[in-house]
């Protein structure tokens, strides 16, 4: 196609300043009053507006005023972390923006979707979606799925505006077969797509099981907080009387058991977990698959652009039955030049086919420009049942030439060759295969005009010779490799390359089994039972095409197995959709391949997909830690607001105004210091995390009651001894208080990690952690000793020595549960 010089910087300025960014309006962002109704609307802000408000009915005004301040306060977190999630999102959405290949400053360039101008040329390929309406200036071969348009499923085939075809394609719609270019003619909501309304898709999709079962537990929590606030009520009520303290106790019930702060810690966690995976660029479309990377058993990557740099070199040429290396190329100048010539006619023009690439690079290396192109006659475009490409030219009046180029089994086949010739051949192709070099065949046909025929494969062809490109291996994936490995990951190589090529890849990278490849020919000759029973003895898929990978897919789920899948075609989309976790290439995926993954890796890099996997493994252990955190901190506030009503000599511990104090320790600790923590010492040294385990399992929720039943009985032996020496409630009130706010502060520190002790936490310094810390113990101090705050806490200073059994008894904490962590590590 016809090389244009496209628009300049200043125009493409110029445009957008008046046009704007190619993109439909989205939804409109909650401003602070809807954020305020929503978060009023939960159960746990209208518990604690009650409470104010009986307070204020009973005269008691500084303390309603003083909790309604603390409902502002939680107002203001809620709308901070929402606004933190919404510029994650919309990062995220940037990223996701499709991408659209234009030609502009003389040069092809990819960039995001919605930067696309008016007038803009877009150069358009197979698997590609339209990004904007454009009017078509050449085709070849066009035709174009417009289901999202019209709800025709059959694909429309394009020709130039004529009489049967105004020539148009729009945006949204995508291309299944050929190539075209075409000028913008209209962007964003001037398009067909942007008057029908649709807009860009939400990035979440659906409830995952992990949302699933957190509902059911809350669902579950509520109704047992509403029966034990009843129970507590008549408790309190029929052994002391007293109305409003009976429903004081009961408010306070009800606020401790309400674990209101899950579904904010899960929002934040997918979201920043998300935009945490973009920053190792990896993008995450679909919130599930942070849930399922834990669980990964086997990664099956392409080969190239993934594991390799997808930077093509040509090493090595065969013709006349001799071999020329890469060093002796510039010597043999004379005979290889006819070979590269050939290659490069039959390659595209303009093409950004790092093979292709190659080829023109290397005539450049032989100090010759590249060549004027023939005027291009047809060309016959590759194919599932052809694995090979010709472009045919005009070389004069009467006489058409076609160059060919493919894999070399069919090359051989077009040009008819068998016997003694075609064994000496296979045999230089297994050489140059050992050596991992991608082997491609040429060769060329003269044509008399009008004598083409309708299909490829009947052309007769005249064998050049053989071309060996080397794709070298990103040097980062020996090293992943062997992280998967340990992590208990089995990695699978999958590449249309040759067998030899793919084997001898798989060994510099460390891939075990790397001699037994499995081709796509011995595939087709298994039934499904017999792939899923050999399966796993193969690390090395040659020879595969797109279509192939689906039953690997399956074959492997069959056997139980978490499968990551990474493709880039539109033929790799039923794969992708298919696998647990579909993992797009973002540099030479096509858009359609994006769309049917979860993961979209922006740099295709195979490295990347373990760094993935690492973050993965974080997000799921803090965030387990987080939920964990929760329903233990809640046991004490529990048991704290049940206990007075069981026993007439206990005072009221913990009042509503207590509770929220305490609630601006837990939700900025359980949403943002553990998301923020460090990964265990062991993340990649684990086997995977059984993805049929439930989150909230029998041994996480026994650990999480029993650990909170230890920090609850650090506060009742404070409370027993202050007791015992006779100390008034409000000053028994004040020591308890501290002993729940200093012991919880260590069980902070000892529950961020898992393999690390506390020591090893706070030097690290979670700076979230030591902040609330260090907050969360000036306030104590203030409201303990100041003698205003302590009447709005109901507090009477008993003087500082009566502190130290609240030191003692939380540092015993400390230890208890480091011995344990200690234990458990030793186990």
């Amino acid at each position: 196609m016809e090389m244009r010089p496209g628009l300049s910087d200043s125009e493409v300025a110029q445009r957008l300043d008046r046009f704007g960014y190619n993109e439909l309006p989205g939804q409109d962002k909650k401003n602070i009053w809807v954020i305020v109704l929503e978060v009023i609307r939960e159960p746990m802000f209208i518990l604690l507006i009650f409470s104010s408000l009986l307070y204020m009915v009973l005269g008691d005004y500084r303390e309603g005023m003083m909790l309604m301040s603390f409902i502002l306060v939680i107002i203001f977190i809620t709308f901070y972390q929402y606004q933190k999630t919404e510029r994650a999102l919309e990062k995220l959405k940037n990223l996701s923006s499709p991408r659209a290949k234009v030609i502009r400053n003389q040069q092809v360039v990819r960039i995001p979707g919605r930067e696309v101008v008016p007038c803009d040329i877009l150069s358009l390929s197979e698997g590609d979606r339209i990004p904007a309406d454009a009017r078509l200036l050449e085709i070849n071969n066009l035709m174009i799925d417009e289901s999202m348009l019209t709800g025709e499923s059959v694909a429309v085939q394009k020709k130039l505006n004529t009489a049967e075809d105004i020539g148009m394609v729009f945006s949204g719609t995508m291309i299944v077969q050929g190539r075209a270019l075409a000028e913008v003619t209209e962007t964003g909501v001037y398009t067909q797509l942007g008057k029908i309304g649709t807009s860009l898709s939400n990035l979440s999709s659906g409830e995952t099981r992990l949302q699933i079962e957190m509902k059911k537990l809350i669902r579950s929590l509520l109704w047992i907080g509403v029966g034990i606030s009843l129970a507590v009520f008549l408790a309190f009520y029929l052994s002391r009387g007293g109305l409003v303290k009976s429903i004081l106790n009961a408010l306070s019930t009800s606020i401790a058991i309400l674990p209101e702060e899950f579904p904010v810690v899960f929002t934040v966690f997918l979201a920043i977990g998300a935009w945490r995976l973009s920053k190792i660029q990896v993008l995450t479309r679909n919130p599930s698959a942070i849930e399922t990377l834990g669980s990964t058993t086997v990664l099956c990557s392409d080969k190239t652009g993934t594991i390799t740099q997808n930077r093509m070199q040509i090493m090595q040429l065969f013709l006349d039955g001799q071999f020329v290396n890469e060093a002796d190329f510039l010597l043999e100048k004379a005979k290889i030049q006819s070979l590269i010539y050939a290659a490069e006619l039959a390659s595209h023009a303009s093409s950004l086919d790092p093979m292709e690439v190659a080829i023109f690079q290397t005539k450049q290396s032989l100090g010759a420009e590249v060549s004027s192109i023939l005027p291009l006659v047809r060309e016959y475009p590759l194919s599932t049942d052809l694995l090979a490409m010709t472009q045919v030219y005009q070389l004069d009046q009467a006489i058409q030439v076609g160059y060919t180029k493919g894999a070399p089994e069919a090359i051989f086949n077009l040009c008819q060759i068998d016997g003694e010739e075609r064994e000496k051949l296979e045999e230089a192709l297994g050489k140059m295969a050992s050596q991992a070099l991608r082997v491609i065949a040429v060769a060329q046909t003269g044509i008399l005009k009008g004598d083409l025929p309708d299909q490829q494969k009947n052309l007769t062809c005249q064998f050049l010779g053989l071309i060996g490109l080397q794709d070298p291996i990103r040097p980062e994936v020996p090293q992943a490799i062997q992280e998967c490995m340990d992590a208990g990951i089995k990695v699978n190589m999958i590449t249309g390359d040759y067998p030899q090529t793919a084997s001898s890849i798989a060994k510099q990278i460390g891939l075990r089994n790397a001699d037994q490849v499995l081709t796509g020919e011995e595939l087709l000759q298994l039934s499904d039972e017999e792939l899923k029973r050999c399966i796993g003895d193969y690390s090395v898929f040659a020879r595969i095409k797109p279509d192939q990978k689906l039953r690997i897919v399956n074959a492997l789920k069959q056997n139980h197995e978490v499968v990551a899948m990474t493709g880039d075609g539109v033929n790799d989309a039923p794969a992708l959709k298919a696998a647990h976790i579909g993992i797009a290439m973002g540099n030479k995926g096509t858009d359609v391949a994006r769309e049917a993954s979860s993961l979209v890796l922006l740099d295709d890099n195979f490295a990347s997909i373990v760094a993935a996997i690492r973050s993965g493994r974080r997000i799921f252990d803090n965030l387990q830690k987080a939920m964990s955190y929760i329903i233990s901190i809640h046991i004490p506030i529990i048991g704290l607001t049940l206990l007075p009503a069981m026993f007439e000599f206990m005072p009221l511990l913990l009042l509503p105004l207590h509770i929220v104090f305490l609630e601006m320790i837990i939700d900025p600790i359980c949403s943002v210091a553990f998301e923020s923590e460090v990964e265990e010492k062991s993340i990649m040294s684990r086997p995977p995390r059984d993805v049929r385990a439930t989150f909230f399992g029998f041994k996480l929720l026994f650990r999480s009651i029993v650990r909170g039943l230890l920090l609850l009985s650090t506060v009742l032996v404070v409370f027993w001894f202050s007791w015992k020496e006779g100390h008034t409630d409000n000053e028994i009130r004040a020591i308890s208080f501290s002993a729940l706010i200093i012991g919880n502060i260590f069980f902070i520190y000892s529950s961020l990690s898992n393999t690390r002790s506390f020591i090893h936490v706070f030097i690290e310094r979670n700076a979230m952690a030591l902040i609330v810390s260090i907050t969360a113990i000036v306030v104590l101090l203030l409201i303990v000793y100041v003698p205003y705050l302590q009447s709005l806490f109901s507090f009477e200073f008993p003087g500082f020595a009566h502190f130290k059994l609240v030191l003692i008894t939380s540092c015993s904490l400390l230890a208890t549960l480091e011995l344990v962590k200690w234990g458990r590590g030793k186990l």
